[in-house]
């Protein structure tokens, strides 16, 4: 057998498995740079619905709520009451486990901690 290793291999003499092996990995790649160009960009982050506890968000729960359960107007007012409520006292949960936390930290940690939350406030409320 006279093999000549400076000869080229034409696409004929290609294997088959190799160029499809090949075709799969440059569509995984593709994709991955693309997604990875999406996330960096924020696209992803412009259909975000409004934070569960802002008003927009509570506005926005109570409407699909209203219209999924088909409410009656009394309903939806005792609804709008109860949900109110339970924001009321969602909120008072998290400022009573911020205080809490923020008596566990030194000064230099409690700085750090606020911006640690003002980071995460940035990603949740675009």
């Amino acid at each position: 057998m006279n093999v000549n290793l400076l000869e080229r291999p034409t696409a004929a003499s290609w294997d088959p498995r190799v160029v499809c092996t090949l075709a799969l990995v440059l569509v995984f790649f593709t994709g991955a740079a693309v997604g990875a160009l999406v996330m960096d960009l924020g696209i992803h982050n412009r259909q975000r619905a409004p934070a569960f506890d802002t008003p927009a968000g509570k506005a926005q729960y109570f409407e699909k709520l209203r219209k999924d359960l088909d409410l009656t107007p009394e309903q939806s007012v005792q609804m709008e009451t109860v949900l109110n409520d339970f924001w009321q006292y969602y909120r008072g949960v998290l400022g009573d486990g911020k205080s809490k936390v923020e008596q566990l930290l030194t000064p230099a940690q409690r700085l750090k901690f606020e911006r640690i939350l003002a980071e995460q406030q940035k990603q949740v409320i675009p």
